[in-house]
């Protein structure tokens, strides 16, 4: 027997405003066609004004709880993954523990940018599996478009906003890789790379900062520890790429999303896409596609799906999981 954190909802959140890339043709040299060619994305969507990262969170909080048929006070932890907290502190994930109306438990924050959700999620497994919570939610949010330079169109037309949230819950398994639930993780990090990707703000300079990213370099290390990564956490639990029903990737870039698939020998038709409507969310992006690919009857139970992504840091991880 071994404990196992296993999925039993999910959820998402994306804002009102859809902004198509036709949008940004009116103040910067660009174009839907050349934003598509290089990104793959098509459109995405941008908070209301006076809509917080912790107000996403908590529309897809409630998604996840209605998904599983549970209540606030069923949960034992929340763990919000976001680089665009509300306020410095306290925490988003303790305004969504406010809002959900939950009266026990834990809540706190993680940050490793689009990273984010892979490294909450391998913390959420690590509670479960030290006992020190029975449910956790997962919840990865992101305001992303307060902090783009909107007159930089190597970035700006990249990024959206949403939210995504899942449930994990300790139950008891076999201990082989036919338990549902996370069999394994894999986290990276290597500081030698903050430059290529950073927000030129924060408390050291009195500002929020935007957005600062050197794309070539960016897209280069993606490709290489994207695949590495999966690799690993597969080979941990004695798995290959062929073992693998989806590929739910960190939702940035198609042409990264698809060379990282080459690299793990996995075809297209085995990746659940959401990039051309979402834009980059961030640390949302993993969750919004685990919540859009189920709904689209991609994701079943039973299913083996691996998350990666990479972040600022530079950060990235995978999770092997059995839906």
């Amino acid at each position: 027997m071994q404990v196992r954190a296993v999925v039993r909802g999910v959820g998402h959140y994306l804002p009102e405003r859809i902004v198509e890339n036709a949008e940004f043709e009116a103040n910067m040299d660009t174009s839907d066609e050349w934003i598509r060619s290089r990104s793959g994305i098509e459109r995405r969507h941008f908070a209301a004004p006076g809509e917080t990262t912790s107000d996403l969170a908590t529309h897809a909080a409630r998604a996840a709880l209605a998904d599983a048929d549970m209540q606030p006070d069923d949960i034992d932890a929340i763990v919000v993954a976001t680089s665009t907290a509300d306020l410095t502190f306290p925490s988003a994930a303790t305004m969504v523990q406010e809002k959900l109306g939950m009266t026990r438990g834990f809540a706190y924050d993680m940050q490793a940018v689009c990273a984010g959700f892979v490294f909450a999620l391998a913390n959420a497994n690590a509670l479960i599996l030290s006992g020190q919570a029975k449910r956790v939610m997962v919840i990865g949010a992101e305001t992303f478009s307060r902090i783009l330079d909107m007159t930089d169109r190597a970035t700006c037309v990249l990024f959206g906003d949403g939210a995504g949230a899942l449930i994990v819950e300790a139950q008891d398994g076999s201990g082989t890789t036919d338990d549902r639930g996370i069999l394994s993780t894999d986290l990276n990090s290597d500081g030698r790379y903050r430059e290529i990707l950073y927000v030129d703000g924060g408390v050291s300079t009195g500002t929020s900062g935007v957005l600062k990213m050197h794309g070539k370099e960016v897209f280069r290390h993606a490709v290489e520890k994207l695949a590495a990564t999966a690799h690993t956490a597969l080979d941990k639990v004695g798995l290959t790429g062929d073992d693998v029903q989806w590929i739910v990737p960190h939702q940035a870039n198609l042409r990264i999303i698809k060379g990282t698939a080459h690299r793990m020998k996995v075809s297209m038709d085995r990746v659940v896409l959401t990039v051309q409507d979402h834009g980059n969310t961030s640390a949302a992006s993993i969750p919004l596609a685990l919540s859009v690919g189920k709904a689209r009857g991609q994701i079943k139970s039973g299913d083996l799906v691996v998350t990666e992504a990479i972040g600022g840091g530079l950060a990235w991880g995978a999770v092997v999981l059995r839906w």
